[in-house]
């Protein structure tokens, strides 16, 4: 929760206040120490863009557009020069050819 939470720029009073929550609540939910409702949970996932499965860990999807941190790499590199972009893109295609390679041999 505090990755997504970061990644928007949100600090623990703002989400507070946009779940009508009090303050020190978002502190104990990121430490672990309380756990929210399942009505709280599903505020706090609309706020932060994102799954309640995914701020309970559950990322085995592997949904890139849930991960706040993926989707803002997506979001940076969307905004890159074309010719930049197209640069990157091809490294990452390289790489994940790659990857994908060794894998299927190992």
């Amino acid at each position: 929760m505090k990755e997504c939470r970061e990644v928007k720029k949100i600090s623990q009073n703002e989400l507070a206040k946009l779940i009508q929550a009090h303050h020190s609540i978002i502190g104990k939910y990121e430490r672990d120490e309380v756990k929210p409702s399942i009505d709280v949970a599903v505020k706090i996932a609309n706020v932060l863009n994102t799954t309640v499965g995914f701020l309970l860990g559950e990322t085995e999807d592997n949904n890139a557009f849930q991960d706040p941190l993926m989707l803002k790499r997506l979001n940076d590199i969307n905004i890159l020069p074309s010719r930049e972009k197209e640069a990157l893109l091809l490294t990452l295609d390289a790489f994940l050819r790659d990857y994908k390679a060794k894998k299927a041999y190992s």
